[in-house]
């Protein structure tokens, strides 16, 4: 009974933890993360809208500050943020059993095969953490997923993917 109970927890843990973003970093080996203290962002890449780069950096800065890095003048950290979406074509396709007749979905009866497609554009946020003495990328992290058509979504949306992409960080040495 106890393991029934367990494998129930662990598929209901497993469920609810599930993310709706891809997120993913990678940092460069040789770089000493110990010792970046200060970042100073950079939004040339950023092509948002103002609304949206506002929610994009206040995020950033929130959760570079819980990592106790502060804004400075002359950083030790370049953070370059960038944004791009892309459109996502969905093909959906229900399967041919439809109302059974005698013999269940074996036998003979009424049977139909429906396809449609949606569209809808999706969006990623890029952070680049760059040493500011060599001028070198030494972390980069990418999160996609973000429903770009529904300002109601993105609101909500994009503090939460910020926040996953920022927990890869700094990264967990192997």
């Amino acid at each position: 009974m106890k393991k029934y109970i367990f494998i129930l927890l662990a598929a209901t843990l497993g469920l609810t933890s599930c993310s709706p973003f891809n997120v993913r970093s990678d940092y460069a080996e040789t770089a000493n993360f110990n010792t970046y203290k200060t970042y100073k962002l950079r939004i040339d890449d950023l092509k948002l809208n103002d609304i949206d780069k506002d929610r994009v950096l206040n995020e950033l800065s929130r959760q570079l500050q819980s990592k106790g890095l502060t804004s400075g003048e002359n950083p030790d950290l370049i953070i370059n943020v960038k944004a791009n979406h892309k459109k996502v074509t969905d093909i959906n396709t229900t399967s041919p059993y439809g109302m059974w007749g005698w013999g269940g979905p074996f036998g003979w009866g009424v049977g139909m095969n429906r396809t449609w497609s949606s569209n809808y554009n999706e969006g990623a946020l890029i952070v680049d953490l760059i040493d500011a003495r060599t001028n070198k990328l030494v972390w980069q992290g990418i999160g996609s997923g973000i429903s770009v058509d529904s300002p109601r979504a993105k609101q909500r949306q994009i503090p939460e993917i910020m926040a996953e992409i920022m927990a890869k960080y700094p990264p967990q040495r192997k």
